[in-house]
């Protein structure tokens, strides 16, 4: 990668920690630490804002791929619209009406907590 291709491409660096157990700065991440001019103060709205709008062009003749929702738990279902709220509050995803669709389901993590993840299968 030439100098003018690192100049033009965006990178962010996201720390996520569990904010009720440790308190920590960006600064005290050492890569951040050593390279302070590459990172930006503010964080920018993900994903960020693009010139063009993509499509992608069906093949006549077929269809969007659509799959039935997998059955939940009530917890589970609370939790999908909790991780749902969150990543439309901070611009990941948005609201849509596409034909398009695949089911969702939930994995446990280590610390219990549940990992949203998409079957795209």
């Amino acid at each position: 990668m030439t100098h003018k291709e690192a100049a033009a491409t965006d990178g962010f660096l996201v720390s996520v920690t569990d904010a009720s157990s440790v308190t920590s700065r960006l600064e005290d991440i050492p890569v951040v630490h050593e390279f302070p001019d590459v990172f930006s103060e503010d964080f920018p709205s993900l994903p960020p804002d693009r010139e063009v709008e993509f499509a992608i062009d069906l093949v006549p003749g077929t269809g969007p791929v659509s799959k039935a929702p997998y059955c939940m738990a009530p917890a589970e279902l609370k939790e999908l619209k909790v991780q749902l709220e969150e990543l439309l509050e901070k611009g990941f995803i948005r609201p849509s009406v596409s034909p398009w669709g695949a089911p969702v389901l939930f994995v446990k993590k280590k610390d219990g907590s549940m990992r949203l993840c998409i079957d795209y299968r």
